[in-house]
């Protein structure tokens, strides 16, 4: 089989090779321009085409943009006239640097592409060397620079109106007003009109800033920067200022970023400008950092509010409210505290340390609730003492020693235990015994407290469950502690007001102590008296039922009831 000399490629017979196969050649035309005078011809470049499958040819012009002649297919693809005998072209008549006329037109080929070259070799035609595509000598004419013509150097309004019309230099300022009564800082955009060095002034509003909505704080005028001697009184604000009066007028090289500007004896800030002003002042007066000012006023830092010195009266909570709120709130409380610990209270018994001798016998009823972080005293009073027992203070905190006002540290239930010493306002107490209830929670909440509270808690119970001898009549009057029973009871039955019989209570009691040892359970103790409605939520009351108790189970119902007389 035969090879195909174009591309290496097996000669195939008919038209299997010629299929999409197309010869390109460069060529140009010279079209004659009568009426003009910049140009009397032109050369238009086109390409033709031969399509080997049918040997017919088209003649396509590249568009060129913006040539204002009508490009693109000059001649559609078909068979084309030779001459007038009905001869065609075929490929054998194309070549370089010949001139073909195709429907009267002229067309000179210079060059073909690659393709065609080796086509038309391989098929033993002798190509001409190519020829360089003709110049148009209008098109080199375009591609000269224009010709720079010369002005008179003279101000001309009419060509300062051409050259800067729509071109306007913005600029935005502040005018700060704050120094004067009820002034404050407003945003302004100056507009400077390079097309008559006419200046605008407007008001930049906010949302919701109170101020009626007028765009404008001054019209477009020119400004007058000097003014006359004789014109410093002109009425400005009846007639329009001429030449005559104004020595000089503001232009744009007095609009600088960074420095205030007096307008019509308003000051303003220029802080910044549009990137068209940026532009203008690098190209015009050669100024290329032009900064943007940060004039945002920052929050001062927030004054330390700091109170006034502790009064003594109240509590420091309290009288802090004053300070924050024209009308003071009471302060918040912890409500699940509250909730929590609502009606539990610890009692403690505790003896004054004072040089006095009279004081040495008195005891303190220490009250302290766990809901309020308060603390009460009460002193049981005592028979012919010479001292008014009663409410020694009422429900407050108390301040430990050495804390300071500001931050005042205030007593727990972790301070008391026996053997520990309490300073309430000037004066010392020691913690002499507690209750059943302060003993328990002590055991639950072991870890508030310190190794010395446990330990006085483990002594106190040895000392409960050690055998006490029986309280009779037989005991002493120099007991401090039968002295004392004796005090409170005899205080309860001068207080005591429509009580029950005494004989009933005790038959009661009795019923319930089968084995006639004195002593009943404290569940059993406290069904009894409420079911003959005695008042065991009375101060003294409970004082007495806390002396009359043995363990912490057991109480003594012979003492208690001799404090309710018939």
């Amino acid at each position: 089989m035969m090879s195909n000399p174009v591309h290496g490629l097996p000669f195939l017979p008919g038209t299997s090779f010629k299929d999409s196969t197309v010869l390109k050649f460069d060529a140009y035309f010279q079209e004659d321009v009568p009426l003009s005078t910049e140009e009397r011809y032109r050369i238009r470049r086109v390409n033709i085409y031969y399509y080997l499958e049918d040997d017919s040819m088209s003649v396509i012009e590249p568009v060129v943009e913006n040539s204002g002649i009508p490009q693109g297919k000059l001649i559609k693809r078909q068979r084309l006239a030779k001459n007038d005998r009905g001869d065609h072209y075929h490929w054998k008549d194309l070549n370089r640097g010949i001139n073909i006329t195709i429907y009267g037109r002229t067309f000179h080929i210079v060059d073909c592409d690659k393709f065609t070259q080796v086509f038309l070799e391989s098929q033993g035609i002798e190509l001409n060397p190519p020829e360089k595509m003709a110049l148009d000598p209008y098109t080199e004419l375009r591609k000269q620079p224009l010709r720079k013509y010369v002005t008179p150097t003279d101000f001309d309004q009419l060509k300062q109106f051409l050259t800067f019309d729509k071109q306007v230099l913005r600029f935005y300022a502040i005018w700060d007003d704050t120094d004067s009564m009820f002034g404050e800082c407003r945003t302004y955009i100056i507009h400077y009109y390079l097309t008559d060095d006419t200046v605008e002034i407007r008001e930049v509003h906010e949302r919701n800033d109170g101020r009626d909505p007028f765009p404008l704080l001054m019209s477009r005028q020119r400004m007058p920067k000097v003014l006359v001697e004789n014109a410093k009184n002109f009425p400005r604000c009846v007639l329009e200022i001429s030449d005559k009066e104004v020595l000089e007028w503001y232009t744009a090289k007095d609009f600088i970023v960074g420095k205030p500007l007096t307008i019509l004896g308003r000051t303003f800030f220029i802080y910044d400008c549009d990137p068209f002003t940026r532009q203008y002042y690098k190209e015009k007066f050669g100024i290329s950092d032009l900064p943007r000012i940060d004039v945002s006023k920052k929050e001062p830092p927030p004054v330390k509010q700091e109170l006034p010195p502790y009064n003594g009266y109240g509590l420091v909570e309290d009288s802090a409210q004053n300070c924050f709120a024209l009308i003071p709130k009471a302060p918040k409380k912890d409500v699940i505290k509250m909730l929590m610990n609502e009606n539990k209270v610890l009692r403690y018994l505790a003896a004054l340390e004072s040089p006095i001798p009279e004081d040495k016998d008195r005891r303190f009823v220490f009250s302290y609730f766990l809901a309020t972080d308060m603390i009460s005293i009460f002193e049981p009073p005592v028979r012919n003492s010479g001292i008014i027992g009663g409410k020694y203070l009422g429900r407050t905190k108390v301040v430990k020693p050495g804390s300071s006002v500001e931050n005042p540290i205030y007593y727990g239930p972790s301070d008391f235990f026996i053997g520990a010493v309490i300073e309430v306002f000037g004066h010392q107490f020691v913690i002499l015994d507690t209750d059943d209830c302060v003993l328990k929670y002590m055991e639950r909440n072991a870890a508030q407290y310190s190794p010395e509270a446990l330990l006085s808690i483990q002594n106190r119970g040895r000392k409960q469950e050690a055998p006490a001898p029986e309280l009779d009549n037989q005991q002493t009057e120099e007991d401090p502690g039968v002295q004392e029973l004796e005090a409170l009871i005899d205080t309860i039955q001068k207080q005591g007001k429509d009580r029950p019989c005494r004989d009933n209570i005790c038959k009661m009691f009795q019923i319930y102590d089968k084995e006639a040892s004195g002593h009943v359970d404290r569940e059993t103790f406290f069904k009894i008296c409420d079911s003959f409605h005695l008042p065991v939520d009375d101060s003294l009351v409970k004082e007495l039922i806390r002396m009359c108790s043995h363990g912490e189970d057991k109480i003594d119902y012979y003492n208690f009831v001799r404090a309710f007389s018939n």
